[in-house]
């Protein structure tokens, strides 16, 4: 299967801001975390076997960096007309069987991804209490058929740093995973 590596945008770049709506029609964006000392944004979809692999240990991790103030929101930006998989009524179904505690959000014009730098699913942003960015990458080595299992570790340490105010590890690793679907409008230029 292709793998798409993230781009591994620079290191302290500010997050963009968005404002996104959930598969019920919520809007959610960054001021709704104005609180919360670290942002994790998530770029994610239904469909992916890279994103389907790490899933349900996203989900559980998800829950106990909740709990320790972590704001998380996950975002799909791919075009539904070529993958109706991804659709908002998909996701719906999709955070009920993840028990995803985030909002799961449609970028449907897919601003927020370009906005991002954001390549491939999973793709994940870091960013501290001055939103700054501090952490993207992998999620951990494992990868679909492979051997390795899924732990969720490089994020989780990253996670854990800049929650208890350490230096995020400068070792991070891009994420792999499917390219983002995009419209042919907004096909990035080679």
């Amino acid at each position: 299967m292709p793998r798409t590596p993230s781009t591994m945008v620079e290191l302290l770049t500010t997050a963009p801001e968005f404002n996104l709506p959930d598969p019920d029609g919520r809007m959610h964006g960054l001021q709704d975390a104005a609180a919360a000392p670290a942002v994790l944004v998530a770029f994610i979809c239904n469909h992916c076997p890279f994103v389907t692999h790490i899933a349900d240990q996203l989900s559980e991790l998800a829950r106990d960096w909740k709990r320790d103030g972590l704001a998380i929101y996950a975002i799909m930006s791919n075009d539904v007309e070529t993958h109706p998989a991804d659709h908002p009524s998909e996701m719906a179904k999709e955070m009920e069987t993840r028990s995803y505690t985030f909002p799961y959000l449609y970028d449907e014009d897919q601003s927020v991804a370009k906005a991002f730098g954001a390549a491939c699913t999973p793709d994940f942003f870091l960013f501290d209490a001055d939103r700054r960015l501090v952490y993207r990458g992998q999620f951990c080595d494992s990868r679909p058929g492979g051997e390795e299992p899924v732990t969720g570790a490089d994020l989780d340490t990253a996670v854990e740093a800049v929650l208890e105010g350490r230096p995020v590890p400068d070792d991070q690793r891009p994420s792999l995973g499917c390219n983002i679907k995009w419209k042919p409008e907004n096909e990035p230029s080679a």
